[in-house]
């Protein structure tokens, strides 16, 4: 999770596309030279890039992609899917469409979570300041915000931050923001912005 610019997506560049599906919420260029990055589809499960924020069709993309033998799966930005799903629902009114909202994104964490242990799938998030300084995920309504603390259904919680011109993560909280690791994952509380790094350590500590 970061602020626009503070490396989330740059972070991708070390993964091999070969072994990786990148969910975009929002088509965009890639924050640098992606080479072996082309699309993936039903047809083409070679490939390593899916366009779309329908949660279905994602779950679909998401369980191909297992079965092609990806072993890492990113979805970035999340965000962005919820805005999508308020946005296709702006003539719906009634507090029943911010359930349904809640619902469609917890959804989609909850079927991550029934991957195989094997499969490492990260999810890519803006983030908020609320009056008090504090950071969280960034949402959309009042559903994710106060009856859901979205943070709390990952074990690790990686903030990006940029110091002295280079990006980094911070794998615990400065008091602010919702970041944490588990215990000795990392050595540091500063770590390179590094993605492949980061799935190593992972499968690593879990002994995957």
């Amino acid at each position: 999770m970061g602020n626009s610019g503070a490396g989330k997506t740059t972070s991708l560049q070390h993964l091999d596309p070969a072994s990786t599906l990148l969910i975009q919420a929002e088509k965009k260029d890639l924050p640098f030279r992606p080479k072996g990055w082309t699309q993936f589809s039903q047809e083409n499960t070679s490939g390593s890039v899916y366009v779309g924020a329908d949660y279905q069709k994602i779950i679909k993309a998401m369980s191909a992609a297992v079965k092609a033998g990806k072993k890492v799966i990113v979805v970035d930005d999340s965000n962005y899917l919820v805005m999508r799903d308020e946005f296709s629902r702006v003539n719906v009114t009634g507090y029943k469409k911010f359930t349904e909202m809640a619902l469609g994104f917890l959804g989609l964490i909850d079927f991550a979570k029934s991957l195989p242990e094997h499969i490492v799938v990260i999810f890519i998030a803006h983030t908020q300041t609320n009056s008090e300084g504090q950071i969280s995920i960034k949402t959309t309504g009042k559903m994710l915000d106060e009856k859901v603390v979205v943070e709390g259904l990952f074990t690790t919680v990686l903030m990006c931050v940029t110091r002295e011109k280079k990006h980094y993560f911070e794998t615990a909280t400065n008091g602010q923001t919702p970041a944490k690791t588990p215990i000795g994952m990392f050595e540091s509380e500063l770590i390179e912005n590094d993605l492949k790094n980061v799935t190593t350590k992972i499968n690593s500590y879990y002994g995957v």
